[in-house]
């Protein structure tokens, strides 16, 4: 049974034998205090109540002193004398509360729990709170114990792209392209650290002083990245890129303009005949939403293996196997490389081989797979033109020390890639597919590619947002003509490419 620790470390009362309304002791001297059952929970709204002990104790199911009906709104920035009342009560409840019992709890019976203990402490510290407050610090103090702290009410946000903490007073999001500022802030940087370390620590990874740089993720794959102090100056630094939870599929992103109906059929095909495929953008550009889309149309009964830093990519298929790597241990010994993993995929009998970023060495056997029987393998890679794809593939070759020539280098990278998908982020926020690029040969010492389609920026609206247009090149038949011919796609190309050189 879950119980109260008494300040010589032993059990109180357990909840089950506590009557409704019992007293609670304080942790200062000790005052009884009638405590009725909690109220049905109201909207937050934002808290302004200071302590003040010398003001007379109420229920906490009295009535909120009169005040006009106000419509419901965004809770306002919390002033200091709020985070005073939650640092008061944080204290109070650690001092009562028994951890190691809680722990054994359920989360909604431990949430219940907390919030029945913290209802006590507020009535027998005489915090002079509406009721909205309380709920508002009840709320709170429940996420610091058992979720992310103030982090809870913006990872249930499905509309925030990014959450971007600078220390502890500063909260910046991510909504619609634009970035913001919030007014949540954290108690101090410890508060923050704390959560920092308990997001890595799911997946077995640790951010300190010796480690102080850590990638990590949630549970729903979200993607984050912690920099702590002494690295960072100001408190620690904590990055959340955040996933939908309804995944994006390519339909959707033609209703987002990402794409026309016509360039979105070319590239479920693309998928679909197993071509190899890199994507490339810019940070934010949505590589890995589009990685994500790609997936659903292989096949359900092949095997696919994927390599990344933190798992983030959601397949649908059933034969899926997901690989990560580890950072170094205390020792600086026990580290798995992203090579390291897409070597190995190679002795996994893999179909398709699907790694999350390609950032360096690894590569070269991506490449290696994609022309040894692994067709439509794919990656993505940062690089701001399909252009540009291919020489930082050439540079991150070089990076590895192989001591290769560079037409020899060339030649692998024609062999293996077939299809070149850029996507990027507007200065608007849009994000767009903008080329869909083939590589088809080479001319000498040259890489010879083609476009497919293009997405040409006409100007702009009265609100700023970018007006343009995919366009096709006018290529009727791709390379990848006789692989759509192979698995029966041929006649579904051609109407798509024919119906995108009309809409031109």
């Amino acid at each position: 049974m879950f119980g109260r620790r008494g300040n010589d470390g032993g059990q109180r009362e357990a909840p089950g034998n506590r009557q409704p309304g019992a007293a609670v002791s304080d942790p200062a001297p000790v005052r009884e205090a009638s405590v009725a059952a909690p109220p049905s929970r109201p909207e937050p709204a934002a808290a302004k109540g200071a302590p003040a002990p010398a003001a007379p104790k109420r229920s906490i199911d009295a009535p909120p002193p009169l005040a006009p009906e106000q419509p419901k709104r965004a809770p306002r920035e919390r002033g200091d004398s709020y985070y005073d009342t939650k640092s008061q009560v944080f204290s109070a409840l650690i001092d009562t509360i028994d951890l190691s019992q809680l722990a054994k709890l359920d989360p909604d019976s431990a949430r219940e729990e907390i919030r029945d203990i913290v209802n006590d402490i507020i009535a027998i510290k005489n915090f002079a709170m509406s009721i909205s407050e309380q709920e508002e610090l009840l709320e709170d103090i429940c996420n610091d114990v058992l979720g992310y702290g103030p982090l809870e009410p913006l990872l249930a946000r499905d509309d925030i792209a990014d959450i971007m903490v600078n220390g502890s007073k500063h909260v910046y999001i991510e909504v619609n392209g634009k970035v913001e500022q919030t007014g949540i802030r954290f108690r101090d940087n410890q508060q923050l650290l704390n959560i920092c370390q308990r997001i890595v620590s799911q997946v077995g990874r640790r951010v300190d002083e010796s480690s102080p740089i850590c990638d990590a993720r949630l549970p729903d794959g979200s993607r984050v990245n912690v920099i702590a102090p002494p690295l960072a100056i100001d408190g620690a630094a904590l990055t959340i890129r955040k996933f939908k939870k309804d995944k994006l599929t390519l339909d959707q992103l033609v209703r987002f303009g990402a794409i026309t109906p016509e360039g979105a059929e070319v590239l479920k095909i693309i998928g679909r005949v197993r071509c190899n495929v890199v994507i490339s953008g810019g940070t934010g550009s949505g590589k890995t939403t589009l990685l994500n889309c790609l997936t659903n149309y292989i096949d359900r009964d092949e095997r696919i293996i994927t390599c990344e830093d933190s798992a983030e990519l959601q397949l649908q298929q059933p034969h899926v196997v997901r690989l990560e790597t580890r950072p170094p241990n205390l020792e600086g010994e026990g580290e798995i490389t992203m090579r390291d993993l897409v070597k190995n995929c190679l002795r996994m009998r893999p179909e398709r081989i699907v790694v999350g970023e390609v950032r360096g060495p690894e590569v070269f056997d991506l490449l290696q797979a994609m022309n040894t029987g692994h067709d439509g393998s794919m990656g993505t890679i940062h690089s701001n033109s399909p252009r540009e794809c291919l020489n930082r593939i050439e540079s991150m070759i070089a990076m590895g020390g192989f001591q290769l020539p560079q037409k020899t280098v060339r030649e692998i990278v024609v062999g293996s890639i077939d299809v070149i998908i850029q996507a990027a982020r507007l200065r608007d926020g849009s994000r767009r597919i903008t080329h869909i690029t083939e590589v088809i040969g080479m001319e000498g010492d040259v890489i010879i590619t083609q476009d497919l389609v293009l997405y040409q920026i006409r100007g702009e609206d009265a609100q700023g947002r970018i007006i343009g247009q995919h366009v096709s090149t006018g290529i009727g038949r791709p390379s990848f003509w006789d692989r759509a011919r192979y698995y029966g796609e041929e006649a579904r190309l051609a109407n798509a490419l024919e119906a995108m050189e009309k809409e031109t």
